[in-house]
């Protein structure tokens, strides 16, 4: 759910019904039907900003919301290239110059080619640091399937996924760098590209690298009697020992 308060911050007082119909129709509402994704609502609404030139603060709160709603980098290289042979030359240099800014950031930070996601909250309790989650799959349908996302340093706390049969789980690594441990066994660095599976029953963690973003695709594989059990958090002594 997208909430906006910006229009309340900036003109609440000189333009109270303005900001009313920003916040909560334009942001609450429109941006937030079903009939269209976020990461297309994002896409259509730089293109229009482009298209009629408007490179102000609230383009680059767009290109923000864009990166945010899971357009990449190389997504939005090529939106805006696209763009130029349409909307102008001049102005997709304009556009090129605030995008450059906004994905200027660690490799990662966009989460990948699944896009970002949002904050983890349901799961901050066994992070350490801040994480985002985007599903990819219903888990109600079909298997659970979740784009994970870790900022540099964050890790999730050693953990057990139990099973009566079957289960454990699969990491592909997508995004950045990070670490993959089990107990009682030295650290595994993890790239994209790479990897990983865990057996249920074997205690584990794993996240981000102290200076990369991480990004995998976490997939729980099927089983009966499924469940997670979390542990004690890793140790910043243990984890400062790695790279």
């Amino acid at each position: 759910m997208i909430k906006q308060t910006a229009g309340r911050d900036r003109l609440g007082t000189f333009a109270p019904k303005f900001a009313q119909l920003n916040d909560d129709i334009l942001f609450g509402e429109v941006w937030n039907r079903e009939a269209l994704s976020p990461k297309l609502r994002s896409i259509l609404t730089v293109t229009v900003l482009v298209s009629k030139g408007l490179f102000d603060e609230s383009f680059q709160h767009h290109l923000v919301n864009a990166k945010k709603n899971g357009v990449t980098k190389n997504e939005m290289a090529e939106i805006l290239t696209h763009l130029a042979f349409y909307a102008g030359w001049p102005c997709a240099w304009a556009a090129f110059r605030a995008a450059v800014e906004v994905y200027k950031d660690d490799p990662g930070k966009d989460g990948g080619m699944f896009g970002l996601g949002d904050p983890n909250e349901a799961y901050a309790q066994y992070f350490t640091g801040s994480s985002y989650l985007k599903r990819l799959t219903d888990p109600g349908e079909t298997v659970s399937l979740a784009n994970v996302t870790f900022e540099p340093g964050c890790r999730n706390h050693w953990h057990i996924h139990h099973a009566a049969r079957g289960g454990g789980q699969i990491l592909l690594c997508t995004d950045g760098r990070g670490w993959y441990q089990e107990w009682g066994r030295q650290a595994r660095p993890l790239r994209p590209g790479e990897v990983v599976y865990i057996p249920a029953g074997v205690k584990h963690w794993h996240g981000a690298a102290r200076d990369s973003w991480f990004s995998h695709v976490a997939f729980e594989a099927p089983g009966e009697g499924c469940s997670i059990e979390w542990l004690e958090p890793v140790g910043e002594e243990q984890y400062g020992k790695l790279g």
